[in-house]
């Protein structure tokens, strides 16, 4: 057969097919999965708050659901799923499918749960893909303007005086600030007896009407009777000063350097998350808590928005676990 044959006969026509079939296939193999990440969202995302509506994480999911919704023109959706401690919340997204559609908006006691080893139906080390950014809800010790204590020695000292101990309210039991109220006790040497209530308004009410000696939360329910000259700041248990009152010296600044503690959300996966969505949304969602509007609007509402990498965020969650086991196992605290 001659060569203008085989061009004719179509042979050479139909070789060329194969090779570009196989071409094209080898091609989607390898980049199938950034495809995915491309086309997601496809539909609506589900954002579990594991608290009800209102309150600072149900505020900054929404915050974050809005500004990614029109990001990508597909909506992300806030749900409340409050209970045990944030446990009922966690089990659902643990048991999602790992698609990048149902996501957490994790809070301090997805760590806090597991250092007091509390019974779960998942485990936060193989059940989770951490994403990132973290919003920090830094806490204030902050006591009535009647009190003696005018700085945090005033205070310590004023503790270690009452054999009974000093009372604090706690916006509940398990919370990130109650723990950092026990660590504040165990590292300062005195004797502290928590009250716990149903958030942070009920608890700054009490400390107002002059039943609780202090309080160590959340500033943004106070801000206005500390403005009224009806409540004094004393610190706040940050690693340094914060801009949501920066008027408060840290504890560290005040000799107490071991006292770091906070509520923190951040955004959390089902393990199995393809690591290109995890990238995507960490850094979209990073983008826009590096928003200065948006900071501003966080920090007026108590909270501290910081853009940290999916890496960072795991080992920032694994050291939470660590740090609140320690404290749990010494001071036999028992949580429910």
């Amino acid at each position: 057969m001659m060569r203008s044959d085989f061009f004719r006969g179509g042979r050479l026509a139909t070789v060329a097919k194969g090779l570009l079939a196989c071409v094209l296939s080898a091609v989607g193999i390898a980049f199938g999965p950034l495809a995915h990440a491309d086309s997601y969202p496809a539909r609506p995302v589900k954002l579990i708050s594991p608290y009800g509506a209102g309150g600072s994480n149900d505020t900054s999911a929404r915050v974050l659901a809005d500004a990614l919704s029109q990001k990508y023109g597909q909506q992300f959706v806030v749900e409340n799923r409050p209970g045990a401690g944030t446990r009922v919340a966690n089990e659902l997204v643990a048991h999602a499918a790992p698609d990048g559609y149902t996501l957490l908006w994790a809070a301090a006691p997805f760590a806090i749960n597991t250092a007091a080893g509390l019974k779960q139906r998942y485990d936060i080390a193989k059940d989770f893909k951490p994403i990132g950014p973290r919003v920090v809800g830094p806490v204030f010790l902050i006591v009535n303007a009647a009190s003696p204590a005018r700085t945090l020695a005033d205070f310590v000292k004023l503790a270690r005086e009452k054999k009974d101990g000093i009372t604090f309210a706690s916006p509940g039991i398990g919370s990130g600030p109650h723990l950092t109220g026990e660590l504040f006790a165990a590292q300062a040497g005195f004797k502290a007896l928590t009250v716990h209530y149903k958030g942070d308004a009920t608890a700054y009410t009490e400390l107002l009407a002059g039943r609780v000696d202090a309080t160590l939360t959340a500033i943004t329910t106070a801000l206005p009777f500390i403005k009224a000259g009806k409540l004094r700041v004393l610190a706040v248990a940050s690693e340094q000063r914060s801009p949501v009152y920066p008027d408060a010296p840290s504890f560290a600044e005040q000799g107490h350097a071991g006292v770091v503690g906070y509520g923190w959300f951040g955004l959390v996966a089902p393990a199995g998350t393809p690591d290109a969505i995890v990238r995507q949304l960490n850094r979209d969602a990073g983008a826009v808590f590096a928003d200065p509007a948006i900071r501003a609007r966080l920090h007026g509402l108590g909270l501290q928005p910081e853009p940290i990498g999916s890496a960072a965020f795991g080992q920032f969650i694994d050291g939470e676990v660590r740090k609140w086991g320690e404290l749990i196992r010494r001071t036999g605290l028992v949580l429910e």
